[in-house]
């Protein structure tokens, strides 16, 4: 161990957008204290790196056994999260107020559970520390839906949403064929980039050719004369026509699909702000083709849902978070938890490691060329080695009055 005094206090913070499993590397870490004897405190920041200057810290000791072990199964966010972009000056104000209240608060290592934009804050962080000679400690810790950052074979929270949107479009496709009229159903699932998500809808077919029948991901261009003339062809087939877009799709010129009818503002990270596309779709087809059409934003609900979320995910995710607590009580910062899908005959297995955060932040994973067919408008079975091992197992919350119960705290401004 390295400069361990007679304290180790860990600072836990949640960043972006949250997922089904984001609290369980929260329970992770808090249920690393007992694990390692070394730690002296675990806490909380409330709205990330953003709120700590501003909010008190939250002791996570002080949750019972009970409180904790709901954590596992709670969605959102418990400590509340932030989109909050340091500066690249690192001459800037913000960077001395973080590290004099670190310092104040006696703080030894800070694990940021985050996706791309989070790691960027994580490798700031632990660069402006290095530049200053500071003893604390930075660790990053995978969290998205998008399952884009590299380095890693897939990140927690992927396995819960791609089962969510699997499960959410087999459902809308039994749905959606109950009628003999033609119809077309447009889902648009989130995926800003990459089109990991939205390949997902692959699993919800129950045999070859069933529905959902065209998959466009933002990998490729998508030609809307193209996607009207498969539909018109589809329809003199079938009745029903079931297509899952992402979000970010764009054509030829790179121009968003969701900004042809009207255009979106930007982040503070300067993402393109992402909602329409199906919209777009469904006016298109309608005019085009002048047949019945209704579009589907499933929006938040791929990251929020939890009452059938993977098991495979909500314990890879509290292990993500112990492996967090290992890194830094080793003395490194700066590092990401990544991790490593073995090569097991008929067994998944995972090896959890750590990679220089610098190597992760600003990048995109996209979703494999070599696994969407060649027309850019399906997604090959191949795919599904992949992702099946993710997606398996239930974690139900309990429930109480015939509805889930979670952990939450009373919000304050």
């Amino acid at each position: 161990m390295q400069n361990l005094k007679d304290h180790f206090n860990i600072l836990v913070g949640q960043s972006g957008g949250p997922t089904a499993v984001i609290n369980s590397t929260l329970y992770g870490i808090i249920k690393a204290k007992k694990a390692f004897d070394q730690i002296t405190g675990i806490y909380g920041m409330i709205n990330g790196i953003e709120g700590y200057l501003k909010k008190p810290m939250v002791d996570l000791g002080l949750l019972s056994d009970e409180e904790t072990e709901l954590l596992k199964t709670t969605p959102g966010a418990y400590l509340g999260s932030c989109r909050f972009k340091l500066p690249e000056d690192y001459q800037a104000q913000v960077y001395r107020d973080i590290f004099a209240r670190l310092e104040a608060d006696h703080i030894d290592a800070v694990l940021y559970i985050g996706g791309n934009d989070s790691m960027d804050t994580v490798a700031r962080l632990s660069e402006y520390g290095a530049r200053n000679h500071s003893p604390i400690r930075f660790i990053g810790i995978p969290k998205t839906i998008d399952n884009d950052l590299i380095e890693t074979d897939h990140t927690p929270g992927y396995g819960s949403a791609a089962k969510y949107v699997a499960a959410s479009v087999r459902q809308m496709v039994l749905d959606a064929e109950v009628y003999a009229v033609r119809s077309v159903t447009i889902i648009e699932i989130m995926g800003r980039n990459a089109g990991w998500l939205t390949a997902a809808a692959l699993a919800a077919r129950k045999y070859p050719e069933d529905n959902p029948v065209l998959i466009y991901l933002p990998e490729t261009d998508f030609d809307m004369a193209d996607m009207l003339h498969r539909v018109r062809d589809l329809l003199s087939k079938r009745n029903s026509v079931v297509i899952c877009v992402s979000e970010g799709i764009h054509d030829a010129s790179g121009r968003l699909i969701c900004n042809l009818e009207h255009s979106t503002g930007t982040d503070v990270f300067g993402h393109q702000l992402l909602a329409g596309a199906g919209k777009v779709l469904e006016n298109k087809i309608r005019e085009e083709i002048g047949v019945k059409v209704r579009s589907v934003e499933l929006n938040i609900t791929q990251r929020s849902s939890a009452v059938q979320a993977s098991f495979t995910d909500v314990s890879e995710a509290a292990a993500c978070g112990m492996k967090g607590v290992s890194l830094a009580l080793e003395g490194q910062s700066g590092v990401m938890v990544t991790m490593h899908r073995q090569d097991t005959p008929m067994l998944y297995t995972i090896e959890y490691r750590g990679t220089k955060v610098g190597n992760v932040s600003n990048q995109v994973r996209s979703f494999p060329l070599e696994w969407i067919s060649a027309e850019g408008t399906d997604i090959k079975i191949d795919f599904m080695n992949y992702l099946a091992p993710l997606i398996q197992g239930e974690s139900f919350p309990p429930m109480e009055n015939g509805l889930p119960r979670f952990l939450y705290r009373r919000q304050s401004v």
